[in-house]
């Protein structure tokens, strides 16, 4: 079975974004989708940088799926202990994607 992994994040001190409305598209198409029992969707809410690195080594996914923010070249906004906006680079990401993906 392939696993895509949904990780969503919205700090509060972001602004906010409909993000349950982009997980119910992605969900919806799923239970569309002819070969749909190929497939698992498993969603994370609220994601902090060691979640990030918790849930890939755990669900082992096929496909990483980021709801948020992003800053451009300087990476994605996920969150700290507070709910509160923490910047991972790039490079930091690539990393860890690479590391959990192969």
């Amino acid at each position: 079975m392939k696993k895509i992994l949904i990780l969503a994040a919205n700090p509060t001190n972001t602004n906010q974004l409909r993000l349950d409305e982009e997980v119910r598209e992605i969900e919806n198409s799923h239970k569309q989708a002819t070969n749909r029992e190929e497939v698992e969707i498993i969603s994370k809410w609220a994601v902090r940088v060691d979640d990030l690195r918790r849930e890939l080594l755990y669900h082992k996914p096929n496909v990483v799926h980021f709801c948020g923010h992003g800053e451009g070249d300087d990476g994605l906004v996920l969150e700290d202990d507070n709910g509160q906006m923490q910047l991972v680079s790039n490079e930091s990401l690539g990393e860890v994607l690479k590391q959990h993906l192969s």
